[in-house]
């Protein structure tokens, strides 16, 4: 196996969106700094009620998914197209916007810890104008595996491989292929993951600190730091601390990305298109829902 080491480390900095809702932004800040199909992540934490009551509001995309995974709290979706979906601790809501679509994302408490991540993942120019689709997925419906004492991983999307083991989320399928994995390490233990060679793969602890085996070195990543991966089939994982991250990995598009806010598509084109398509009130334009499909292991 070739083992993948960080390559750039994008510290995540502190915006607001929505309507004034702190979060921490790493991916996403600035056109240099997406890793293809990965437009933007970005965390939200805080037990702070005015850092997140006013929450995202009816709001325009197009051209991409969003991944929403609450770690802790609740939240309301609702969209043009009627779906309504708590997103509660351990749960994660998958929009395709698509051609697009119009939601909103409320908090559903008025006190205590709200935390989690957003992700933009891009699609190829064959699928950004598809009828938008949502799924939510309860924290029952994506496995816990445990491969070894004191280490556990959540699948979300992809599969995990470890041994003869092979853990499928929910979400598989997609022409990015995406992996999300949300993985716990107790102090000192050591995880090796194996990832499909030609996607792209980042890490992202969001407690605790961790370290990239590099040879016989290793590569340190702070808290809400994003460690970008070279090229390989697996990364090895080391806990310096009790530590709790994502690890994200998706087939890269290679294609033009043409962004204006909430709009992600090829051209500039494309863009002027998309801003008169809402301006004129047919940004969602009557057609069929589209549908996300889950798997369902046996």
């Amino acid at each position: 196996m070739k083992s993948r080491n960080i390559v750039q480390i994008i510290a995540a900095v502190a915006v607001s969106d929505g309507a004034g809702v702190k979060i921490k932004r790493s991916l996403g800040l600035n056109p240099q700094l997406r890793f293809d199909p990965f437009l933007m992540l970005d965390c939200f934490g805080s037990e702070q009620a005015d850092d997140y009551i006013k929450g995202f509001p009816a709001h325009p995309h197009r051209g991409f998914e969003t991944v929403t995974y609450m770690l802790d709290g609740h939240m309301l979706h609702e969209d043009h197209l009627g779906n309504q979906g708590h997103l509660k601790s351990g749960g994660v809501q998958w929009m395709t916007a698509g051609r697009g679509i119009i939601h909103s994302e409320m908090p559903q408490q008025e006190q205590g810890m709200m935390r989690g991540f957003q992700l933009w993942l891009n699609l190829p120019a064959t699928e950004k104008m598809k009828p938008a689709a949502y799924v939510d997925i309860s924290p029952e419906q994506i496995p816990q595996y445990h491969p070894a004492e004191g280490i556990e991983v959540k699948v979300i999307a992809g599969n995990f491989r470890f041994g003869k083991d092979n853990v499928s989320g929910p979400i598989n399928g997609l022409s990015t292929e995406p992996q999300f994995y949300d993985i716990r390490l107790k102090t000192g233990t050591e995880l090796t993951v194996a990832l499909p060679a030609a996607h792209h793969a980042m890490l992202y602890p969001f407690d605790g600190e961790l370290a990239v085996k590099k040879d016989d070195s290793l590569q340190q990543l702070k808290t809400h730091h994003a460690g970008l991966l070279s090229e390989g089939d697996s990364v090895t994982l080391r806990a310096n601390t009790d530590v709790s991250l994502i690890l994200l990995a998706g087939k890269p598009i290679g294609e033009p990305i043409a962004q204006y806010g909430p709009f992600v598509m090829n051209t500039p084109a494309e863009i002027e298109q998309a801003i008169r398509d809402y301006q004129q009130g047919q940004l969602t334009a009557a057609g069929p829902a589209g549908q996300i499909k889950l798997n369902t292991p046996a």
